[in-house]
């Protein structure tokens, strides 16, 4: 296999062919039992790697009866590793600051520190050495090779360059790949506006985002007057939330610019994130088995689960050796298919890509229900305006749903009430055909729901808030 060692060790300055759509063509297209039985070689060198340099894994281990010698096959791995979470890794970092007991390298081999917001507790650091940090530019610029990118291209990153990987990994893949880099940012007051400038006037070959982002900045474009086409994008690929794997989003997204339209993306935690990526070909995500090695499990007894089944994602970095993560449990609910792919590949594939976080889900009446599926329909819906909130709250003793949508057909609007009032019914009717119980649903003006230029935040548990709108409804307002 091409340039598979650990550590690893890839050459700068090697490109393919660019008439080839492989980066290493060996190693994406063998026959997947001849490639897991490398990875499981691949395993047996990280787990003793891990056990060696890190107290965090040789307690964990030791606790569960497992020891590295033990590792004879990937089943093996799956009924003897334990997961671990991200509880365990803040615990590890408050028992030994400041990167934990799971740091396999000297601190002063700390390149770059990246990490997680702590607006729900404390931050978790992720420390990335210097050969790490070049491992992770080589994988990255491999995955977008396999969405269609090239040396020369231009990619527009539209993220914050903050601690949030995920700029970051576009920007060191695209510097790999000989591609122009445009780290252009996000978040900061009126730069939207100024994104519609630059980007009429440069016309990169792709953009990378989040799909809300996406939505937000065509929206500001058209109210500049401007078709978000003109840009010229070839491709959008995006990270960090739901979305481009939903039909209708990804098709609201492929229509509005008239590019393809590409999701990755998997835990800041496991980069090289884009280890879960569509290629050119291939929607949904492609697991690089090769570069973190990903299970499908059962959430109950992280087991795999078979091809075609639902579960949760569980991860394995196979060329990490700063904080290398060992069965990291994602939290994701996914579902799973075998290779090979559209594209040729040989990888496991995730058709519909993330359904959402199993902890993100909550249970109304009895029914567990995902804000990505509640999207999707949406989304799907012709005069949806591109934009809802989902307020979830107890009214006496029985959960509620309420959901705030936007309507955004100009032309409704000027139908009267009659037409929002059919609206509203369609909205109503479908939520309840998916999610299997009424929902409370008010339309409201196109553009009246706050955007950001970040992760949509659209799931609010506000009892108050859900009395004042439930009270509106009473009332009988719909607007």
């Amino acid at each position: 296999m091409e340039d598979w060692s650990f550590p690893p060790k890839y050459d700068s300055n090697y490109l393919p062919d660019p008439s080839s759509k492989y980066w290493f063509k060996q190693r994406e297209t063998m026959p997947a039992e001849s490639r897991n039985q490398r990875i499981l070689q691949r395993l047996q060198e990280v787990t003793r790697y891990a056990y060696k340099n890190a107290p965090f894994y040789r307690r964990k281990w030791q606790e569960a009866g497992f020891h590295p010698d033990q590792l004879k096959s990937l089943e093996d791995f799956e009924e003897k590793v334990p997961v671990i979470t991200k509880p365990d890794l803040r615990e590890a970092q408050e028992r030994s600051p400041v990167f934990g007991d799971y740091l396999c390298v000297p601190e002063k081999k700390v390149h770059h520190i990246h990490g997680t917001s702590g607006t729900t507790g404390n931050p978790t650091a992720f420390a990335i050495s210097h050969s790490d940090w070049h491992a992770i530019a080589n994988a990255h610029a491999r995955i977008m090779w396999g969405m269609g990118l090239r040396p020369g291209d231009t990619i527009f990153i539209a993220a914050a360059f903050s601690l949030y990987w995920g700029s970051w990994g576009a920007l060191i893949g695209s510097e790999r790949l000989r591609a122009a880099s445009f780290p252009f940012g996000a978040g900061a007051h009126g730069m939207t506006a100024r994104a519609v400038s630059w980007l009429k006037r440069f016309k990169p070959t792709a953009f990378y985002g989040t799909p809300s982002y996406a939505l937000h900045l065509a929206e500001v474009a058209k109210e500049q007057g401007v078709n978000p086409c003109d840009f010229g994008f070839k491709l959008l690929f995006f990270s960090g939330e739901p979305g481009a794997s939903i039909p209708g989003v990804r098709d609201k997204i492929r229509q509005t610019y008239d590019a393809r339209v590409i999701d990755s993306g998997t835990m800041g935690e496991m980069a090289p994130w884009m280890s879960a990526a569509g290629t050119a070909e291939t929607d949904g995500l492609v697991l690089w088995q090769d570069i973190v090695y990903s299970e499908v499990c059962d959430p109950q007894s992280f087991k795999r689960v078979p091809f075609g089944k639902r579960g949760t994602l569980v991860y394995t970095h196979l060329e990490r050796c700063s904080q290398p993560m060992i069965r990291m449990l994602s939290g994701d609910l996914t579902l799973w298919e075998n290779g090979p792919t559209p594209c040729g590949r040989t990888y496991p594939h995730l058709p519909n890509g993330i359904f959402g976080r199993i902890d993100d889900s909550f249970t109304i009446r009895g029914e567990n229900i995902y804000p990505s599926e509640i999207e999707s329909v949406l989304s799907q819906m012709p005069n949806y305006g591109g934009e809802h909130r989902i307020i979830i709250s107890r009214e006496g003793a029985m959960d509620e749903l309420f959901v705030q949508v936007e309507e955004g057909d100009v032309v409704t609007h000027a139908a009267g009430n009659i037409a929002v009032t059919s609206f509203h019914k369609q909205v109503e009717a479908k939520l309840q055909q998916l999610l299997g119980i009424r929902s409370k649903v008010s339309i409201v003006a196109e553009n009246s729901l706050s955007r950001s230029d970040h992760k949509a935040q659209r799931v609010i548990d506000d009892r108050e808030i859900f009395q004042q709108f439930d009270k509106q409804l009473q009332n009988g307002s719909q607007q």
